[in-house]
């Protein structure tokens, strides 16, 4: 059984930063694509970015770049979501994901077959 634990969200003031972390359980992490999504109240699941199984290819939402950065740890089983010069606009609950079938990039949500509960993230103006 497939699981992921997302932590590290919270409230911060515009500008500010937050790194969220996803655990996962086994060999989840390194052998599966990984991806971050996002939902807004009122609003539909988006994509943030994702990390191919290598960690050779990354790909981020245009909303994002330049920002946020998506990293891994397989030694730790952890996939990481740095994001820097937060704006209230960023604002939802953040969701880990993972493709355990396909070791490449996707901003897709059906290509990924395994969510975490997500985490709150609040960026106050």
């Amino acid at each position: 059984q497939v699981q992921l634990v997302e932590s590290g969200g919270g409230l911060v003031q515009a500008g500010g930063s937050l790194r969220l972390s996803c655990a996962g359980s086994g060999r989840t992490i390194s052998r599966s694509a990984m991806a971050w999504f996002r939902q807004a109240p009122g609003k539909g699941r988006e994509f943030v970015a994702a990390i191919s199984r290598s960690g050779s290819s990354t790909s981020y939402a245009d909303s994002v770049k330049g920002r946020f950065t998506i990293s891994r740890d397989t030694a730790k089983n952890t996939v990481y979501l740095q994001m820097n010069s937060l704006k209230p606009e960023d604002t939802a609950v953040y969701f880990c994901a993972a493709n355990t079938d396909f070791g490449i990039v996707s901003g897709l949500e059906y290509n990924y077959n395994y969510w975490g509960q997500g985490t709150q993230v609040t960026v106050s103006s």
